[in-house]
């Protein structure tokens, strides 16, 4: 669906993107996760065909997608700032999306009133910032895209209006195999809807895999040692090491097998392996990369 290669993007100097690779499977859920400043929204933008590369290629399906509008109307970008024209209400908007979106369905558009307790006559700047946010999800899955970007999609949303978003768009992936790309620092909702997972860090790939694979990659490791022996575990280089009271925490990057073998081989009092968070991935994978939590003393 999507093929990046070699991406750059530089603003006022700054550089945003750096000789990016990435590739998202037709039908996935992609999530991008990374610090603020990572690039995030910058890759959006340019998936969106609103910010043009400079340096780079993006192919959709193919094809280019900077100034090609018959690609950019199967793709719906919902940014972290909304924007809708002075005064205009949810039907005026509607109107101006049908005459750039050959596939807005009205009976989807319909059927989704539904979900969102929204007044359509209402103009949208006099809603709440959350109603804003349903008000663009309503109307962007009418458009029935190929590829939905979000950038932050459910900031600001009540709990069980996030789960009725999360319903849509998966039901929708299921469905019609829609592609989506998810900007996000909600790592936990994240992990629930998501099947693959790319963290950027300075404009960088770090690492990109499905997310099953991701969780099976690293491990936590809790065990106690026997008195006198040093808190070492043979062949394997932690991410992270704290201890409490008797009990030794090593965050390894690893399979279950070898963190398992590598605790046998010191013949401890006990250890047990427990899978990371999506959340725990990303804090000790970017504390290699300077991005680990500091202590200070205020």
């Amino acid at each position: 669906m999507i093929e990046i290669q070699n991406l750059s993007k530089c603003y006022s100097g700054a550089q945003a993107l750096r000789s990016l690779c990435l590739r998202v499977p037709r039908g996935a859920v992609y999530g991008l996760v990374g610090p603020n400043g990572a690039g995030k929204s910058t890759l959006l933008r340019c998936l969106a065909g609103v910010s043009r590369p400079d340096g780079g290629s993006i192919l959709i399906d193919g094809q280019p997608i900077w100034e090609n509008p018959a690609l950019k109307a199967r793709i719906a970008y919902i940014p972290d700032e909304l924007y809708d024209f002075t005064s205009s209400s949810l039907l005026d908007m509607k109107k101006f999306y049908r005459g750039f979106y050959p596939a807005f369905d009205q009976a989807l558009f319909d059927k989704l009133a539904e979900a969102f307790p929204i007044d359509p006559k209402k103009p949208i700047r006099h809603l709440s910032k959350g109603m804003q946010k349903q008000a663009a999800f309503w109307l962007n899955l009418a458009l029935q895209p190929d590829l939905l970007l979000l950038d932050e999609p459910v900031d600001g949303l009540d709990p069980v209006m996030r789960r009725q978003l999360w319903s849509l768009i998966l039901g929708e992936v299921e469905r019609r195999e829609m592609t989506v790309v998810i900007s996000s620092h909600n790592l936990r909702e994240l992990e629930d809807v998501c099947d693959h997972v790319g963290v950027l860090d300075y404009g960088r790939l770090l690492l990109e895999r499905a997310l099953s694979q991701l969780q099976e990659d690293f491990v936590k490791l809790q065990i106690v040692f026997r008195p006198g022996d040093p808190p070492v575990l043979p062949g394997l280089t932690p991410l992270h090491h704290s201890s409490t009271g008797k009990v030794h925490t090593f965050i390894l990057k690893c399979g279950q097998q070898a963190a398992d073998e590598a605790a046998r081989a010191v013949d401890p009092v006990f250890h047990d392996i427990l899978p990371l968070t999506l959340e725990e991935i990303f804090i000790y994978e970017l504390g290699g990369a300077d991005y680990a939590v500091k202590d200070l003393v205020l």
